[in-house]
């Protein structure tokens, strides 16, 4: 990964407390796995940002060589990755993830 596409995600996962990296938009995701975490956010009615990988070869390459993670959607909140779609589903499903997101909002 260069310096250069480092710093770009560096700075997309810092200047927005919940963001998804992920296969299309929050209003039109293009993969199963995508629309999995866009519904979970949505239930909380919490702002988050979305970037769509299939709109950048680069950040989609190397945004799993940023977090060290192989699939899409990734999930980051207050600039910590939390992890994908499975790992979302899990999270809701043991109501850590409201907790989490409102702990970031509040910050």
């Amino acid at each position: 990964m260069t310096p250069e596409l480092k710093e770009k995600i560096d700075n997309l996962v810092k200047q927005h407390k919940i963001l998804v990296f992920m296969k299309g938009n929050k209003l039109m995701p293009q993969c199963g796995f995508s629309n999995n975490v866009v519904q979970i956010l949505n239930t909380y009615a919490v702002p988050y940002e979305t970037v769509d990988v299939l709109e950048d070869y680069e950040i989609r390459q190397g945004i799993k060589e940023y977090s060290n993670w192989p699939t899409i959607p990734q999930v980051y909140i207050n600039g910590e990755f939390i992890g994908g779609s499975d790992i979302m589903i899990e999270m809701y499903q043991k109501g850590e993830l409201k907790e989490l997101l409102e702990v970031a909002l509040a910050s």
